[in-house]
């Protein structure tokens, strides 16, 4: 970029505005797959571009550009101002340059092999140990491994003087075996998700991992469905994160609240009275916002308004303390937040996003846990979802179901689901693991127009008790 001057473009946007902010956003990424021992997919992709921020008579406004020459920045700023200004007499909120923190600092995801420096060929080779460890019963009819390598660079500048620099390695995997035997098929996964470099591609891990997710997907094709009733339910940490992701990270986004997202993604039963006084759990339940986990997906040192992140309890004791909203929100709320004001591209102004939201761990085993069931069952990750619009009432689904008698583990069912609403189900937990396990998505949908962003949970193995549990389709 040697003709990029952010700082001559803010001095062109300072002079019709009462501030001015520049986000630069570099991302590569490299996506390749293997289905049944065969090369599936091979794509590069390059997004560059910036966002320009203004901030006129209280309202801010935002034009993006892929043209980063002096004269396309000062374009985009100029389309900001100008439908920044025609807009500002409808603002919902008369903001001032308070909202936007003046700060210095740099962030770089932890490694050991950069993944620019990590070769193609051993992705693919991984994933073809994977397809191969796969290939132990003519019943597979589908084996998939598939990995996507993302270098992300993100440069923050505003005429306050701010300037962050932000460097991600970001990896993403997934294996997948599919048996089928006349009409019934069934599918279990391994997934790997998370800030790290080369040292994630290693060929002995991925046909492990291959071996394994077969041989259940076998087990799941040969055994019976499951059964349905009121019974004590252990999920896993990667069945966790999605139960973390639907009834925790999205009724909690103080944008979700404030109405902002009723017309796409679903407004919230959290009312703004809620904070400080409702028991959304038991008092075994501390859930962190923490953009500071290592490797994991969504950590960071600075959200895309600039604002330094930090962990924060979100619910501490069962008792909601603090929602999921970037300054703007907390602003415009009177209500308690963090510093996730997040943007999935450069032609994408920041909204009120989830980074990582974490069950903190407790005191038991998961030998404790299972010990502690009479009747019950254990499910391990995600494969269906259905949530309301207000984040409340909820039925998911998993891959594999263990049911437990008398404290012992027993028999594999297939098709395991589970249904609830969302504070009595939380208010069930009765036992939390302490062995926490991070796992994320880069999938996690919001926004008008649409923004498709990636975020993280870290969780123990959790015991609910008396949920009612019910067996499903193939």
């Amino acid at each position: 970029m040697p003709n990029f001057d952010p700082q001559s473009a803010l001095r062109h946007a300072r002079q019709a505005s009462q501030w001015a902010g520049l986000r630069y956003s570099r991302e590569s990424t490299q996506a390749r797959a293997v289905r049944n021992d065969a090369p599936d997919k091979n794509e590069t992709t390059l997004e560059e571009g910036a966002m320009c921020e203004v901030l006129i008579d209280g309202h801010f406004g935002y034009a993006a550009t892929a043209d980063l020459s002096p004269v396309g920045l000062q374009r985009a700023f100029d389309q900001a101002i100008a439908t920044t200004r025609a807009t500002a007499t409808r603002k919902v909120h008369a903001f001032s340059d308070a909202q936007r923190a003046a700060v210095q600092g740099a962030y770089e995801s932890p490694k050991q092999t950069p993944l620019a420096t990590t070769p193609l060929a051993l992705t693919t080779e991984c994933l073809l140990a994977a397809s191969k460890a796969m290939a132990i019963d003519a019943k597979l009819v589908n084996r998939s491994a598939q990995a996507t390598v993302v270098q992300t660079q993100i440069d923050y500048y505003s005429t306050n003087g701010t300037h962050t620099t932000q460097r991600f390695d970001m990896v993403d995997i997934a294996v997948a075996a599919t048996a089928a035997e006349g009409v019934q098929s069934q599918t279990r996964t391994w997934a790997r998700t998370g800030q790290f470099g080369g040292e994630v591609f290693d060929s002995a891990v991925f046909a492990e991992q291959g071996l394994r997710v077969a041989t259940e997907a076998l087990e799941l094709l040969a055994a019976p469905n499951c059964p349905s009733g009121a019974m004590d339910l252990i999920l896993m940490p990667d069945q966790m994160m999605l139960q973390i992701h639907e009834s925790i990270g999205h009724p909690l986004e103080l944008d979700r609240i404030l109405g902002d997202e009723r017309n796409y993604a679903g407004w919230s039963f959290v009312q703004p009275s809620d904070f400080g006084s409702l028991r959304y759990g038991s008092p075994l339940m501390h859930v962190t916002f923490d953009p500071t986990k290592e490797n994991a997906f969504a950590s960071y040192a600075f959200d895309d308004g600039g604002n330094p992140a930090h962990r924060e309890f979100l619910i501490e004791g069962g008792v909601l303390k603090c929602g999921l909203g970037s300054v703007e929100s907390q602003e415009r709320s009177g209500l308690p937040g963090v510093a996730n004001f997040r943007s999935s591209s450069w032609n994408r102004a920041p909204i009120d996003r989830m980074a990582n939201v974490n069950l903190e761990p407790g005191n038991s085993t998961l030998e404790d846990m299972i010990a502690s069931v009479e009747d019950g069952i254990l499910m391990s990750t995600n494969r269906s979802w259905s949530i309301d619009d207000y984040r409340n009432k909820f039925q998911f689904g998993c891959e594999h179901g263990r049911l437990i008698k008398n404290g012992k583990l027993a028999g594999v069912v297939r098709n395991p689901n589970y249904r609830g609403v969302t504070v009595d189900f939380w208010n069930r937990l009765s036992a939390v693991g302490n062995d926490q396990v991070t796992y994320g998505t880069p999938y996690c949908g919001k926004g008008e127009p649409s923004q498709v962003i990636r975020v993280g949970h870290s969780s123990p193995p959790c015991l609910f008790r008396g949920v009612e549990v019910f067996g499903g389709q193939s």
